[in-house]
């Protein structure tokens, strides 16, 4: 960078954080700060909460991902990510049942009504690995656009974002993220308007939204991975399903169904980046958005590490209030076998100290953020028969059990590379993913149901003997 580029990008870092300081309101109670209500207990109103879930889900690797899947696949690439977007409405319509049917507070409570403690403390563990991963997830892809690993403004850049994000989630919890959550939404969608004012004119429109091939080894693989995952996804990543407890039943299945059709869409238009420069001929080098930015000019450049920021802002802070939340609130009440009890916002700021710092532990180790993503989808496909088919049961956490871990060990095995090659689906890059989630989703649903089966041919056979 010139000293010019330097003080431009580092000056924005630094006004960012104390913008979002200044303007993010204080939690003056635990419920303001765990729940995210004003002072008077009043909750999130509907427009904020689909601001704030549209925005916590528009994550800096979401939004490299998409672009760089653009350069690899084109508009495939950018479809098969987007996808991912669309398991919104489908976690808010599921919550919404549960809610409703249930009375449950939270999955936690469900899960410990339907299936036992047990599959609430294995559920609590999963989303536990997903927040830590998202820390330094989201921290590294800011780093990049000051420096490259291994170089100081690399890691000095990425705490001090840390820094910043900590300060203001310290000082209002989920309350002060959803409100920031509003104004990083209106700051997102403007900047990538920014781009998109750069991009479109530079190509032929009609040909940037034809590049690319539906097949399966041409990225279409990824796609059928991304619908498959939409089941079991979005129920790991307590930053989105701690929003659908913050509100009444229809208000938050409203607010969920428009922020995953805006966030589809969203991460899809940031998607034409990559196909651009795939188009173009300029070589991604595992940050598409950076590439191209630097192809275009200082303000393309820029206007791409706002919507990073921005994005990796907004990701941030809700990690740190559900890592609080999860923490201080869900696991307590789990071992305490308490439902009414709220720590004090101390205990949170504690968890929040301690993440924020821990969490940036694997930047500095050398990570791929990509993997973040597929892997991590994987290992947790076995959630998709307990919310899915609940409803078949009353009680039973033997079908929790064989349906989760059964997914977490294909998982592993997949990224250990120990999956037979008999259960590829195609011959693409992500031939292997698909195998293992589509014969992994029937494996799940197996278990789940095999308890229920037995129990009722055990019925049955006792009621043969009685007669």
């Amino acid at each position: 960078m010139t000293t010019f580029e330097g003080a431009l990008f580092w000056g924005f870092l630094v006004v960012y954080g104390i913008v979002m300081y200044v303007l993010s309101p204080k939690s003056k109670n635990a419920n303001s700060f765990y729940k995210g209500a004003d002072d008077q207990g009043n909750p999130v109103s509907q427009w904020s909460l689909t601001a704030s879930i549209f925005i916590s889900w528009i994550f800096a690797k979401s939004v490299t991902n998409a672009a760089n899947l653009g350069a690899a696949y084109g508009v495939t690439g950018g479809l098969a990510y987007a996808s991912y977007w669309l398991s919104i409405p489908v976690a808010g319509y599921i919550i919404y049942l549960i809610r409703t049917q249930t009375g449950a507070r939270s999955l936690q409570d469900f899960l410990t009504s339907r299936f036992g403690r047990l599959a609430a403390l294995a559920f609590a563990a999963a989303i536990l690995i997903r927040l830590y991963n998202e820390v330094w997830s989201n921290t590294a892809v800011v780093g990049g656009y000051f420096g490259l690993p291994g170089q100081w403004e690399y890691y000095v850049s990425a705490m001090l974002f840390t820094l910043f994000t900590l300060a203001y989630s310290l000082k209002g919890g989920l309350r002060s993220s959803i409100f920031t959550d509003v104004i990083q939404a209106v700051v997102f969608v403007f900047f990538v308007g920014a781009v998109l004012f750069l991009i479109v004119p530079a190509n032929d429109t009609s040909a940037l939204l034809s590049n690319g091939e539906f097949r399966l080894e041409a990225g279409f693989d990824l796609l059928l991975v991304a619908l498959l995952q939409l089941f079991s996804y979005p129920f790991h990543d307590p930053v989105l399903t701690d929003r659908g407890f913050v509100n009444k039943e229809k208000t938050m299945l409203k607010s969920f169904v428009v922020a995953g059709l805006l966030g589809f869409v969203a991460v899809f238009i940031f998607s034409l980046v990559g196909v651009h420069a795939r188009i173009n001929g300029i070589e991604a080098m595992g940050n598409a958005p950076a590439a191209v930015g630097q192809s275009l000019g200082l303000a393309a450049l820029f206007f791409m590490s706002v919507v990073m920021m921005t994005s990796a802002g907004s990701t941030l802070d809700s990690t740190f209030t559900s890592l609080a939340k999860s923490l201080a609130v869900d696991l307590p009440r789990l071992a305490r076998r308490t439902r009414d009890r709220m720590p004090s916002i101390r205990v949170g700021a504690v968890v929040m100290v301690i993440f924020a710092f821990a969490g940036n532990l694997p930047m500095f180790a050398g990570t791929d953020i990509l993997k973040a993503t597929t892997i991590s989808g994987t290992m947790v496909m076995g959630l998709a028969p307990v919310f899915l088919f609940y409803g078949f049961t009353r009680w039973s956490p033997w079908s929790f059990h064989l349906s989760f871990w059964t997914g977490l060990a294909l998982g592993v095995l997949l990224a250990a590379g120990l999956i037979p090659a008999s259960w590829a689906i195609g011959e693409g890059k992500y031939a292997m993913l698909l195998g293992v989630n589509a014969y992994g989703i029937l494996i799940c649903s197996a278990g789940f149901f095999l308890p229920l089966l037995l129990r009722r041919l055990a019925g049955w056979s006792l009621a043969a003997g009685e007669a």
